[in-house]
Formats: structure tokens, C-alpha cells, sequence
């Protein structure tokens, strides 16, 4: 049984979290698909929210049909026929009459629906209705009893992101269950006058309409509230981690040396103006007293991995030892072989090593030995450096990918291990100025606002799904010229529910538009060694063209990529949509990006211009924070900078100013939080940190 106090018990001290088998009708075994979606406890369901809504319109009459419309319709079925089987399909379909028309309805491996459509029966039919030869079909369509949809009319009807055997029914039939229980409340832990001031809903009420909202303009007030929440509590993380980097001394004494002068001279470029004095910012941190926690933001191709390298012959150069951490194996060995190259060509004597999660007992026993003797003074690797495992000799610089911001925990591990490194981020994701102060508070942020001369700009179209066979045959003349090319889907797999491109069936539909090449997939729900496989064979130009999630976004450098296709380019953030154009245009030969939107909104053709005109990530960012509507609540969500659960910092930058004003508020009157006003403020801080807030530089 639900107990009254669930939530007190998820904010106390020991962090106890009501499993959410303690639902009826949820066990051990229908528990699996919500752990998929990472849904263990009562608060992982109730903070699981809608990714959208839909709501249930009027049904309309035949001659208001419209091609690719979805709506509903009330229809007699006048005849159902038998089940047939095509490939690995069971198909039957039913002749339903429409007022003074009629429409096809066909479903596909529902075979237990035949028995419900008798001759005469009445339902409302819901779908997306398409013409083919003067006769109108619905494919997979929802069906209701009339009285049944009488109840859904102008309900805004939550939808959940979902894995295979994890239904909407299910998400909404365990919500309802906790909301309408009785048993169940979430305290309210801000302080009353932040929420008057801030205009905010109360917290209980605000899950309540997120999940199930009355209407549209109080689901916005109650987000707006969750959306604060998210914002307050990453801020005061990221202050609160300040303060206590301010008061930290550098037990290292480190000084310029000759070798990374000589490497500057010798490099077969110049450095550009914005590299040279982000150069000498590290240097300042790096020769001062305190601890260096430093950004470095610029797009790809800014030269920003060059003054990592550098950084990292200085600390080796002082008899310190750097690590470089990348966001996969693949990136790591190509960082490692680059800056093995780039040392052994310029005369530097310092031993450069890889660690990574998928070497041998031997290999990593080896590697860790030359870490732990100091012999290695350099280390390249993924996640694989920061564990247990790994001593450090002397440990002075750690050099991050965005994807790998250390929280907490990461850096006790490296001061427990003898010493507070000096910490240096690189992010290639374009973020206005005003907001990345906020965003990366813990941070001093060096903005590379320079590209080097001599690059070939990428271009870019913006088209719409009509030009795919145009698309085929420039991808065809691409790759029959030695060139590699990306093709990003929004999904992994076909949705009943949302009809948008994904990987699996796409790479099958290019294989067969263009045979003869060699095509794979790729996306996050494969195992880390079957995604390095695919990524490597991409990168040695064994794969002409990888169908691909976002997953590739931060991935690999492959020079000899060219093209990068965008499929459904309108529900990515521009912000995005930049980072993904960046894993071309890296070699010598012109690069393009080709925006594919399923789109005929002016509005999303208007945001999508942006890309075609500009290649300034800046600009662009600034831009999509300009265009951003109160309308674009999904679908246009960016990834790569943080991972909130509902939260985006480009469409809620509003939002997001307010918590700021509202964190340095609450700091400036209690720095510990130990007011009697603050008390809820700080258990929910501590279930913050426990709960994953670490990640986030808490």
C-alpha cells in the first residue's frame, strides 16, 4: 500500500524512494519497460512529463477530408474484410461510410480488432487521412465508442516518450493513480514570497497540470513553475560550487615553457587573434594561484582542440600530468593518434597514453601502471580515466568535452587522488552570452569568436520533402566521388504516433534508393561496442553513409564526410541543427547540409532560413532565442548542453533569468540555507545532488 508521507520520505536524509511496484497493477514484471525510461520510483513517474499533447477535435464531414490531415470522424461500418498476410503484416481492412462518402480504414498486426467492427456498428474513427486515386484511407486509425470521444473532446490528452511494451495508457493509467489517490502529496518547499513574487504555481498543482492540464494557458503556468524549479535548483548548485572553487589554492607551481612557444612558431598555421588571447587567459589561470576552471566556446572548426593540446604540453613540460577526456572511444583514439603525431613532428618528449573501456585486462593494468609510476604524462580516454582504479602521479589538468562536465563527485575523486586539477571545457555549442554566464556559473568563459582563414564554408538548402530524389542523386554523385555522408532521422524507431523519419527503416529505404553503397545505422539504444564498430568502420571510410540519431553529434572527425542531411530538420533547435552541420566541412573538398523539413509552416521555413544564411554558431544561437514563439513547447528542444528533464535554457531563457535573480537572492540572505524558510529549499537541494544534480556541476 501507498503510504501518506511518500514524498517526505523521498527529501529525508536516508533519500528512501517508494519503488513504483507499490501501484496497483504495477509488478515486478510490468516494471520492466518503465525502467527503461529510467522510471524506478514514484517521483521518477511523477517527474517523467509529457514530451506533448494532443487534443481530440470535433469529427468532421467527408467533404472537409482533407490529404494528410488527422482528425476524426464518425463513420458506419458497412463492411470488414478478411485477414491477410503480406511479409511479416496481418492486414485487414474495414469500408466505413462517411455522411455521404466513405473511407478506408486499415489496420496492420491488430488482427483481434476484426471482431469489434460489425456491419452497422458506429465509432469514431481518428487518424491521418490520405487520397490516393479519388478514394480516402486512414491507416492504424484510433477508434472510440461516440459516447467514449464525447468525453475526450477539447481535452488536452498527454503523450509520452515510450519503449517497446511501455503504452501511453500505461504512463497516464500510473500517474492518475498517484494524483487521484489521495495518499500522495509533494510539500511545497519554496518560500511564500518567491512564489508571489515570481508569480508561481503551487508545486503539487503544477505536476498535477502538467500530466493533465484544464486548459493550455494553465499546463504553460504550470511548467513555467516546474521549468523555475529545474532552473533554481542547477543554479544554486553551480553558485554554491563557486564559492568553494574561490576559496581553493593551487597546490601546483607551474611556469610558460619554451616547448609550447616552439610548438605555436612551428604549427603549419597561425594561431588566429581570438586563439592567442584565449591562449593567454589559460596561461594566467595556469601560472596563478588559484584553481583554472575555465570554458573555452566556440563552433567547430574554431581551433579549439589546438590550445587543449597546448595546455596539456604545459602541464607536462612543469612535470604534471594532464588527462584529456572524450565523449567516445572513437574521438579518444583520434585525439590520442593526432596528438602523438603532432608531438613526436614538433620534438617533444612526453609520453602520450589511451585509456578506454574497451581494452584488455592487460592493456588497461599496463596503462594505469604508467599513470600511477608518472611515466605517463599525458593520458587520452573516455569515462575510463575517472575511475576508481586510476591513480595519478601528479595530477595538474583536466581537459573535458562539454558532454563530460565533472560535477561533485568527479572532482572530490580528483582531489581525494592528491590534487585540485586545473579544469579546462570545450563546448561547441553555441550559446548567447548572457545566458552561458548563467548556465555555466561555476565557469570563466573564453569565447573563440574567430574561425581560421582558408576554410571552405558549408552550404546549405533548406527544402522540403519533394526534393528527396534530388537529395538521393547529390548524395549518389557525392559518394561516387569518394565522399562520405550523414543522414540524421529524429527517431530510432517507427511511432505510431508521430510521422517522422527514424533510423532503422530509413537506412533499410536508402539501401534501396541507392544500391551498391555501403549504408549503416546508428543510434544511442546500441551497446557501446557495436556504436564503436560502427563509428570506427565510418571514420577508416569503410561506411559510405551512416543513418544516424543526434548521437553523432559530438562522435568523430571525419574529413572526407561531406554531406550531412537533416531529415525533419523542424523538430531539432537551431542550436542543434548547427552542432550536427559541424561534423562536416572538416577536410580540404566543399561541404553541404541539406535541412529537410516536413514542415509547411512559414514559421518553422522563417527559423530554419537562419541556417541557410548564416554559419556563425553565435548569430545563430542568438537568433533561435529571438524566433523561439511561446508556441514551440516541443519538438525543437535542443541536446548537447544540459540534460533537463523539461527544462531548455534557449526556448525558457526568461524563465531562466528569473531563477538566476532568485538564486543569487536566496544566496545573498543564506548562503548555507539554514533560514527555517529555506528548509524544504534544502532538502530538495540535497534529493537534487543524490538524484543525478552532480552531473550537472552541482
Amino acid at each position: 500500500m501507498m503510504t501518506e508521507n511518500v514524498f517526505q520520505k523521498d527529501v529525508d536524509e536516508s533519500g528512501v524512494l517508494l519503488p513504483i511496484t507499490e501501484l496497483k497493477g504495477i509488478g515486478e514484471k510490468t516494471a520492466v519497460p518503465f525502467a527503461k525510461v529510467g522510471i524506478h520510483t514514484i517521483a521518477d513517474l511523477l517527474e517523467y512529463y509529457p514530451r506533448a499533447y494532443e487534443t481530440y477535435e470535433e469529427p468532421v464531414d467527408f467533404a472537409a477530408l482533407e490529404d494528410g490531415q488527422k482528425c476524426a470522424v464518425f463513420g458506419t461500418v458497412v463492411s470488414v474484410s478478411g485477414i491477410r498476410r503480406f511479409r511479416h503484416y496481418q492486414i485487414f481492412s474495414a469500408q466505413i461510410r462517411v455522411g455521404e462518402g466513405s473511407v478506408q480504414a486499415v489496420w496492420f498486426n491488430m488482427p483481434y480488432l476484426r471482431k469489434l467492427f460489425l456491419k452497422g456498428g458506429q465509432f469514431i474513427f481518428r487518424g491521418v487521412v490520405t487520397k490516393q486515386k479519388e478514394k480516402y484511407q486512414m491507416q492504424q486509425p484510433e477508434h472510440f465508442a461516440p459516447e467514449a470521444y464525447e468525453k475526450l473532446l477539447h481535452v488536452m490528452q498527454p503523450r509520452y516518450a515510450l519503449t517497446a511494451g511501455l503504452t501511453v495508457n500505461a504512463v497516464t493509467k500510473a500517474v492518475r493513480q498517484v494524483l487521484e489517490s489521495g495518499k500522495v502529496r509533494l510539500p511545497e518547499y519554496l518560500p511564500e514570497d518567491l512564489l508571489k513574487e515570481y508569480e508561481l504555481m503551487d508545486e503539487w498543482e503544477a505536476v498535477r497540470q502538467v500530466h493533465f492540464p484544464t486548459d493550455e494557458a494553465t499546463m504553460r503556468r504550470a511548467r513555467d513553475r516546474i521549468v523555475f524549479d529545474e532552473f533554481l535548483q542547477f543554479i544554486l548548485g553551480i553558485r554554491r560550487l563557486r564559492e568553494r572553487q574561490e576559496q581553493l589554492q593551487s597546490g601546483m607551481h607551474m611556469v610558460e615553457v619554451s616547448e609550447t612557444a616552439r610548438l605555436i612558431e612551428t604549427l603549419p598555421y597561425r594561431l588566429t587573434g581570438a586563439q592567442t588571447r584565449v591562449w593567454r587567459e589559460i596561461v594566467e589561470d595556469m601560472t596563478g594561484d588559484g584553481i583554472m576552471n575555465r570554458l573555452i566556446q566556440g563552433d567547430v572548426g574554431s581551433g579549439k582542440t589546438i590550445l587543449a593540446v597546448l595546455a596539456l604540453v604545459m602541464t607536462g613540460c612543469n612535470g604534471y600530468q594532464g588527462a584529456l577526456m572524450a565523449p567516445t572511444e572513437v574521438l579518444a583514439k583520434q585525439h590520442f593518434q593526432s596528438i602523438c603525431a603532432l608531438l613526436k613532428e614538433h620534438h617533444i618528449p612526453l609520453r602520450v597514453i589511451l585509456l578506454t573501456g574497451s581494452m584488455t585486462a592487460k592493456e588497461k593494468r599496463l596503462a594505469c601502471a604508467e599513470i600511477e609510476s608518472g611515466e605517463a604524462q599525458i593520458v587520452v580516454g573516455t569515462h575510463a580515466l575517472i575511475q576508481e582504479k586510476v591513480v595519478y602521479h601528479r595530477l595538474g589538468l583536466v581537459v573535458t568535452d562539454e558532454q563530460h562536465r565533472f560535477g561533485v563527485r568527479q572532482r572530490e575523486t580528483f582531489a581525494e587522488k592528491g590534487l585540485h586539477p586545473h579544469v579546462l571545457v570545450m563546448s561547441a555549442t553555441p550559446i548567447p552570452r548572457t545566458l552561458a554566464i548563467i548556465v555555466y556559473g561555476d565557469l570563466d568563459i573564453s569565447v573563440l569568436d574567430e574561425m581560421p582563414s582558408g576554410r571552405l564554408p558549408i552550404k546549405n538548402c533548406v527544402v522540403d520533402e519533394s526534393w528527396h530524389p534530388n537529395a538521393y542523386r547529390f548524395i549518389e554523385r557525392e559518394t561516387a566521388a569518394g565522399h562520405q555522408v550523414y543522414v540524421i532521422c529524429p527517431m530510432v524507431e517507427e511511432n505510431d504516433e508521430l510521422e517522422l523519419e527514424n533510423v532503422l527503416d530509413y537506412t533499410e529505404k536508402l539501401k534501396k534508393a541507392l544500391p551498391g553503397r555501403e549504408i549503416a545505422s546508428l543510434h544511442g539504444r546500441m551497446k557501446p561496442k557495436e556504436k564503436n564498430e560502427i563509428m570506427e568502420r565510418f571514420a577508416e571510410g569503410q561506411i559510405e553513409i551512416l543513418v544516424s540519431t543526434t548521437v553523432v553529434e559530438v562522435g568523430i572527425n571525419v574529413p572526407n564526410a561531406t554531406v550531412m542531411m537533416v531529415e525533419n530538420a523542424e523538430r531539432f533547435g537551431l542550436a542543434q541543427l548547427h552542432q550536427l552541420r559541424g561534423r562536416v566541412g572538416r577536410g580540404d573538398a566543399q561541404s553541404y547540409c541539406i535541412f529537410m523539413s516536413g514542415s509547411k509552416s512559414e514559421e518553422t521555413k522563417k527559423r530554419l532560413e537562419v541556417l541557410n544564411k548564416s554559419n556563425d554558431g553565435f548569430f545563430i544561437a542568438g537568433e533561435d532565442l529571438r524566433l523561439r514563439g511561446p508556441g514551440d513547447l516541443f519538438g525543437v528542444r535542443q541536446s548537447g548542453v544540459l540534460a533537463f528533464r523539461m527544462a531548455d535554457i534557449y526556448q525558457d531563457a526568461k524563465v531562466l533569468e528569473q531563477a538566476a535573480r532568485a538564486a543569487d537572492r536566496i544566496l545573498s540572505e543564506d548562503p548555507e540555507l539554514w533560514l527555517p524558510e529555506h528548509e524544504g529549499l534544502k532538502r530538495r537541494m540535497e534529493r537534487y545532488a543524490r538524484r543525478g544534480g552532480e552531473n550537472l556541476s552541482l
